[in-house]
């Protein structure tokens, strides 16, 4: 798919650029706009799962209306407190309605930009960009990448754990008191484990002659191709569409230190 093949790093870039964007606008439309075709694009574009994908926009859908609703009711003494609108049949502010919606909305947008990143990038193609368009020292980034192979692998040392210990007849925790004791017999176990594979894994990397070098070879080789500026001319023209609805539509607006 389109958005699979792309630079992981022009990607990134991109996003970043996009979510400075929203940042400085404080109007409902061009968020809300922007996160239809932000999400359409992430279906088009790339192979992914849709419920995988709404379970992950849960929580952000709760933190926006957690936001807007706070937004909402700690609001400011509205400019015009007379003009209102009817909302299940309460009545609020249209000024603080629309700042409090622009702000969760904001919210669902960057969201959502973040999510194509997460479901249509290899974290390994991402680190191994880094490295080669961005110039992360390389130190730094098979730091990181070691450290999220650990994840999976300490997920399995839990179990192990937690099966040697049923074996030896330790009671199983049946309150979230005991389940908190639970875990702290958990942890050092782990951490002794964690220490244990970290040092195989320098020991190895020393021994094939990692040093950290930046000038180093790489058997895979990432470039940047005509096909991956498509990406952000793609989102840079359908903000610059959301912007443009937004001020025939009136709401309009640039952040001026409102809130």
């Amino acid at each position: 798919m389109f958005l699979h093949d792309l630079n992981p790093s022009i990607k990134a870039l991109t996003i970043m650029l996009l979510v400075v964007l929203l940042a400085l606008i404080f109007d409902p439309i061009t968020p809300l706009l922007f996160m239809i075709c932000t999400i359409a694009l992430t279906f088009l574009g790339g192979k992914v799962d849709w419920k995988k994908y709404m379970l992950y926009f849960i929580p952000f859908s709760i933190l926006a209306f957690g936001m807007f609703w706070t937004t909402l009711v700690f609001a400011d003494t509205p400019n015009n407190p007379n003009e209102v609108i009817a909302v299940f049949t309460m009545e609020f502010p249209k000024e603080s309605f629309l700042t409090a919606l622009a702000l969760s909305l904001r919210v669902m947008s960057v969201a959502s930009l973040s999510l194509l990143f997460i479901f249509t990038t290899n974290i390994v193609d991402f680190i191994l960009s880094l490295i080669q368009q961005l110039k992360l020292p390389p130190k730094i980034a098979y730091g990181v990448l070691a450290g999220y192979r650990f994840l999976p692998m300490m997920k399995d040392e839990l179990s192990i754990i937690h099966a040697a210990h049923r074996i030896r007849g330790v009671n199983q925790a049946l309150t979230w008191k005991d389940r908190f004791h639970q875990y702290k017999r958990y942890a050092i176990p782990l951490l002794a484990s964690a220490i244990r594979k970290a040092e195989r894994t320098a020991v190895a990397m020393e021994s094939k002659g990692f040093t950290g070098d930046k000038n180093r070879s790489f058997y895979r080789r990432l470039v940047i191709a005509k096909k991956d500026w498509a990406f952000p001319v793609i989102l840079l023209v359908t903000f610059g569409f959301a912007v443009y609805t937004s001020i025939e539509l009136g709401y309009f607006k640039w952040y001026s230190d409102e809130l």
